[in-house]
């Protein structure tokens, strides 16, 4: 038996109230975070009148903001490299603490910065700086969270250790939405763009440095913790490593990653407008559906996290994809042929089969070796995420205007279509255990 053998053997305990406890901690952590990298979506058409000239075209500055919402995802790659690369050198509780204070400072700040009319051209490029920082934290914090929480869990309950984390930072998404419709409810439009506007960014910053506070009673990962009494950490520069040694489970983890951004930036994030500019739903209820589906993918990430453990990554991956394909079709198709009546259940059942993303990190954890885990897991995320995330709202846009309401549903048809692949691919070649 390898040293790395004996390692993952150490971890056939039974599930603890421990594990309970670092599992809600990091679930918890991970729901703040995203919420604080989320929320600025909710805020784009204020942050577009307050941040530029006013003489700027409503639809150039939207533009302008959304190119700064964008911003912090091109950051991800470079954030998840660098701090991976010390995750795997020193530790993964060190990097998963840093992300959430690096998230933290930004959120508070933005909530606190001057606007166009006080600072004049330097509050955009403040914003953009805020952004790109934002960035760089979720880029570590999403991949360091999926491996911490592997590696405490024992072996035969990681699905579900990835899943509620999984499952948590998704509700940071709904937290974000709610809040969001909670200001636009109570302060006038006039009240908002005066001072409303900073409070959820005030609230995340706050939030966040909670966050900061409750992570200092977790615990190095057991993994991670013996690779450094055996003197096992890798060396040099990891991610080289996994370029050079584990090009298959790059490969493997960004395809599967393809299908998670199609079905959280499609079905969840980018649905709301879809629904009202291609079948002229009232805002309200697409919004309202919205957050019904949000909660029905909390649900269902951890549905989809007991499968793996119960089935198999690969079982679950392929019964979530053809769900999620399925699901799509049925709610695009019902908008098209007019009917609106049920919008609602159909997006919640959407947003239920979405919970198959949940399956996605427990594909990646398993597919790179211990010492090199967190680097290729956030390389291969990230990179994947930046790419396919940044295409797919302009790709999604085009589709629509060229081929009718139905493109979202074949986007993310033909994404399911590779999940199935690589279900079908860990059937014959299945990942080694963690």
């Amino acid at each position: 038996m390898s040293a790395i053998d004996a390692i993952a053997a150490g971890r056939q305990r039974p599930f603890d109230r421990g594990d309970a406890k670092t599992l809600a901690l990091s679930a918890l952590g991970g729901a703040l975070e995203f919420y604080d990298f989320v929320v600025f979506v909710f805020f784009t058409k204020i942050l577009g009148v307050l941040f530029f000239p006013p003489d700027t075209a409503p639809w150039l500055a939207q533009l302008q903001v959304y190119g700064i919402f964008a911003a912090g995802y091109l950051a991800r790659p470079l954030g998840g490299i660098v701090m991976a690369h010390f995750g795997d050198l020193v530790g993964r509780k060190r990097m998963f603490t840093l992300s959430v204070f690096l998230m933290s400072v930004p959120t508070l700040l933005i909530g606190l910065l001057p606007t166009y009319a006080q600072i004049g051209l330097l509050a955009p490029l403040l914003l953009l700086l805020l952004r790109v920082v934002q960035g760089i934290a979720v880029g570590g914090e999403v991949p360091g969270a999926w491996v911490f929480v592997a590696e405490h869990v024992p072996r035969g309950r990681v699905g579900f250790a990835c899943a509620s984390l999984t499952s948590g930072l998704t509700a940071g998404i709904l937290i974000g939405s709610l809040l969001a419709a909670w200001i636009n409810t109570h302060f006038s439009p006039e009240d908002v763009a005066g001072y409303a506007w900073r409070i959820p960014f005030l609230i995340g910053g706050v939030f966040g440095f909670v966050a900061v506070y409750l992570r200092r009673w977790l615990e190095e990962t057991p993994v991670f913790a013996e690779m450094r009494e055996r003197k096992l950490l890798a060396r040099g520069l990891p991610v080289k490593q996994v370029l050079a040694h584990h090009g298959g489970s790059v490969a493997l983890s960004m395809l599967a990653t393809w299908m998670l951004t199609a079905a959280i930036v499609v079905v969840i994030l980018m649905t709301p407008t879809l629904v009202q500019t291609s079948f002229q739903l009232p805002a309200a209820l697409a919004f309202h559906g919205n957050s019904v589906a949000t909660l029905a993918l909390v649900i269902g990430c951890l549905v989809a996290g007991l499968a793996v453990d119960r089935f198999g990554a690969a079982v679950a991956l392929l019964v979530g994809s053809l769900g999620l394909a399925a699901s799509t079709y049925a709610l695009y198709s019902h908008l098209s042929a007019g009917a609106s009546a049920h919008f609602v259940a159909w997006y919640a059942l959407a947003g239920f089969f979405t919970g198959v993303v949940a399956v996605v990190p427990a594909v990646m954890v398993a597919a790179f070796p211990a010492p090199i885990r967190f680097s290729g897991l956030s390389f291969s995320y990230n990179v994947a995420y930046a790419v396919f995330g940044g295409l797919t709202p302009p790709l999604i846009g085009y589709l629509s205007q060229s081929i009718g309401g139905l493109a979202p549903a074949h986007y993310v048809a033909m994404t399911c279509v590779i999940g199935i692949g690589v279900a079908v691919y860990l059937i014959k070649r299945p990942l080694p255990p963690l």
